[in-house]
Order: C-alpha cells, then structure tokens, then sequence
C-alpha cells in the first residue's frame, strides 16, 4: 500500500459482508457517503450528505421515565425531555459531536457516517478474502454515489487491485467523467443505472436530469470497450414502469460484448429510515402493478442478443 493511498480518508456509513446481488459471487459491499440525486424513492436516506448524521429509532428507546444518558451527554442542551418520555431535538443547539449517540445504550440514537482510512477499509474486506477466492466475488463500493468521494474511491480501488481483490462500482453516472475515467481503470466490472431516457421525467423524480449520465455511458463504452458492464434500471411506479419506458433504454443500449442488463423491481425497504432521519418518504404507498415485472422480463428477453 502506497503512503498517499492508505491515508485517504472518507466518509462510510456502512460495509456490508456477504453480498450475492451486487456483481459476481460473494461480494463485500463498501457504502460511501454523498449522492448528487434525489431519487424520490431511495432506499439509502442516510447517503444522501456527505458528512455523518444523526438517526433516532424511537421504537429502542428506553424512554426518558427510564434512561437520559443522552440528554446529560450533550454539552449544549440540544436534547430534553418531553411529554411523551422522548428525547426532543433541538438542531438549533446540535454540534454535531454525537456525544449523545455514544451514550446510549439501545442504539436509539445512532450514526450514520464515519471517517475511515483506505488501509482500515482494505483490512475490513480482506477478512473475507477465501470467499472471494471460492465464489469469484470481490469488493463493490455503493452509496449513495461510489463517485461522491473521487478521491477516496481511487484509492480504494487502487489498493484493491494490488491486492488482487476483484473491484467493482455501483454508479448512477452523474460525476466528473476524469474521476469515473480514473475509477473504470481499476475495475474488473461496471454497474451503472440507466434509469429513464425522458430528462424531464429524469428531473422530476431524482433532481437531475439524464444528459450527463448518458454520456458518461457512452463514454465508458467507447474508452473502456472490455470492461463489462451491467446497465440496471429500478423500475419505479410513476416514473419508468411502463413498456414503452423499458423499450426506450434498451434501444438506446449498444450491442457490445460483455453488456448485460437487468431490471429491479420497487420496494420500501428503506422506508423506515426516513423516519429515523426526521423526513418523509416521497413516495407513499406506492406499488407497482400486479404482473407488470413478468411483462418487462419479456420485453428484456427480446433483446438478449444485444448483450451476447
């Protein structure tokens, strides 16, 4: 490990072990703070900043009739009782020092976001080294945004590399194409989403729109015509669930080798953590249709031979 490299600092808020659905084999998924969009149906809320945030979980707190560690922990009084025995916020007051989530013994208050250096990072997924070897599996760094923190992200994959770990990166393609250029240099593979070919629809639902994604697409294909790629699309109800939707991005996708592309289907898994968070989860309590995935899996089949 290179000096530079090992002290590269950023901001994770989690690493996940034993991850089969984000590349191939049994994966260590490094999730990195800061995204650019606002998907309105992220299930990552706690990405979306760049530095840690504090989450409360009322569902494990003690309650203020039993524990106030964390009200005596803050040094500045932003935390007090209330009459319904829960801790009140006050963020005017807040510092951010977290004293608060150190104190408590339920993990009701908790946080999202911790600085790490590369070398901490590395050794954490070097413990799962023999499964990489058996399955074929490897790191993928996730966000939020695995390009928000360029720097960091190099530096984990180059560090990767040279210790033979096999690298991937889940990317929405909204970055600076020399930092997406300088990470695709140290891949084994891409996962890229492409979400919706409308910019506007784009917009609307994840405030930004398309351009830049899609050329950064183009871009990867063209410079990086080995690195195989998987194009996804979460298939998100209101936004991008229809068949002419689904037709418009595999149109647009080159016949290349080593493209494959896949469709996620909605969920509301994360859900719960906007609440954590002090916001409201965009969109409700939406579903997609009943047999509308069956129906785009066809429509995907039909153009299997754009990815052989």
């Amino acid at each position: 490990m290179t000096l530079s490299d090992a002290k590269t600092t950023g901001i994770v808020f989690n690493i996940q072990n034993y991850s089969v659905h984000d590349g191939d084999g049994i994966r260590t998924l490094v999730f990195l703070k800061g995204c650019p969009l606002r998907c309105k149906w992220c299930s990552n809320p706690e990405s979306h900043k760049k530095q840690p945030e504090l989450a409360f979980n009322p569902r494990k707190c003690l309650t203020t009739e039993k524990c106030t560690r964390c009200i005596k922990a803050c040094p500045n009084g932003a935390l007090s009782p209330s009459e319904h025995h829960m801790p009140v916020f006050d963020p005017e007051k807040c510092v951010r020092c977290h004293t608060c989530a150190e104190a408590c013994p339920s993990n009701a208050l908790n946080v999202y976001g911790e600085t790490m250096t590369v070398e901490e990072v590395i050794t954490r997924v070097e413990k799962d080294d023999a499964f990489y070897a058996r399955s074929g599996g490897g790191m993928t760094l996730s966000g939020g945004e695995a390009m928000a923190q360029p720097a960091f992200a190099a530096a984990l994959l180059r560090e990767a590399r040279r210790k033979r770990i096999h690298c991937m990166i889940e990317t929405c393609g909204h970055c600076d194409w020399e930092a997406l250029a300088e990470a695709c240099a140290s891949l084994n593979a891409l996962i890229m989403d492409i979400k919706c070919m409308d910019s506007a629809k784009h917009k609307a639902f994840t405030g930004v729109g398309n351009e830049r994604i899609l050329e950064n697409f183009a871009r990867v294909c063209e410079t990086f015509p080995d690195l195989p790629i998987m194009v996804r699309t979460p298939v998100i109800p209101g936004f991008n669930d229809t068949e002419e939707d689904i037709r418009a991005i595999l149109e647009f996708l080159p016949q290349r080798k080593g493209l494959s592309y896949e469709l996620l289907p909605y969920h509301r898994f994360g859900q719960p953590k906007y609440d954590y968070l002090g916001k409201t989860y965009p969109m409700g309590d939406q579903e997609l249709e009943e047999g509308l995935m069956t129906r785009l899996n066809i429509i995907q089949s039909s153009y299997t031979t754009k990815f052989a």
